[in-house]
């Protein structure tokens, strides 16, 4: 942290269930109305609100009075800007750390979750009244820190973004996407030509997410990489065997400098990470795109 500048914690949140029915319908009571039709109680969603508002208040109350302070909503992310000294605190499901995670570059992340046992807690590993402590102790250097892995999508003209979970490249409504695939994997290169309806590439962090859907119904397919290890897998999802393309090269693992690279053979597919498709790389015919592991770009903040 700066000598001479006080640390800024940003907290970033996103709209509750509530938030969102009022911005839809307007009105509780109109939302009550449409909650009842589907077989749901306005209930379960106000306690759940109040669940996070709780927790943003405790989260505000524990920063100190002469530090600096900033808010985000997680759909503008991509237009905040995050500096060197920033200390981010993520109040929400384990998603909305990945959200942040892949605009942000060493600045540490508490984890905060609202709903202690409704979350899987990977991510938000922390509860609003643990904040006060853990807050001065990273500034002193003393919170125990737990970095992780990211991948890393290049483009051939430069452009880059990052994943916490994975980064998905394809169509981008999930049709058919022509492409020729290359992987590098312990010294050896391989290549097929493939159409497809994309390739996902997950990191250790993200083998509990969509990773680990895809990979449940191919047995044996490849061992996937542990939270910390600096470690990729990856999944092409529903190869199309033609006279023309292959269905061969399907599923690996890419450990320490081992790449996959896609060269795209049919215009408009795109590359985003975790899920924040708005925010995406796009590939014309002929551009090449390059994934592989960026060690160390998640600093979690354990409690």
């Amino acid at each position: 942290m700066s000598a001479t500048l006080a640390p800024r914690v940003v907290v970033v949140r996103r709209p509750s269930e509530l938030d969102e029915l009022l911005a839809r319908h307007g009105t509780r009571a109109a939302a009550q109305w449409y909650l009842r039709a589907r077989g749901r109680d306005l209930a379960e969603v106000v306690d759940r609100h109040e669940a996070l508002q709780a927790a943003l208040t405790a989260v505000g109350a524990a920063v100190p009075a002469d530090w600096r302070r900033g808010t985000v909503n997680r759909d503008d992310l991509p237009r905040f800007l995050f500096g060197p000294e920033d200390i981010v605190v993520a109040v929400g499901p384990d998603g909305l750390v990945a959200n942040v995670a892949k605009y942000l570059d060493g600045q540490p992340v508490l984890g905060v979750d609202p709903e202690p046992g409704r979350n899987a807690g990977v991510l938000v590993r922390c509860t609003g009244d643990q904040v006060a402590a853990l807050l001065p102790a990273v500034v002193a250097g003393t919170a125990p820190l737990r970095h992780r892995a990211m991948v890393r999508a290049t483009l051939d003209d430069g452009q880059e973004l990052v994943g916490l979970n994975e980064v998905y490249v394809g169509h981008p409504s999930h049709q058919s996407a022509r492409y020729l695939l290359d992987v590098t994997s312990d010294g050896r290169p391989r290549r097929e030509r493939q159409s497809s309806s994309g390739v996902v590439v997950g990191t250790g962090t993200g083998a509990t997410g969509w990773c680990a859907s895809i990979a449940r119904g191919r047995p044996a397919a490849v061992v996937l990489p542990a939270p910390q290890e600096p470690a990729l897998c990856w999944f092409v999802r529903e190869a199309w065997p033609s006279p023309v393309t292959g269905a061969d090269l399907v599923a690996g693992r890419l450990d320490g400098t081992g790449t996959l690279e896609l060269t795209a053979e049919s215009d408009g597919l795109v590359a985003f990470a975790d899920g924040l498709e708005t925010d995406r790389l796009t590939l014309r015919w002929g551009q090449r795109i390059r994934l592989d592991v960026a060690p160390g770009r998640l600093a979690l903040v354990e409690p």
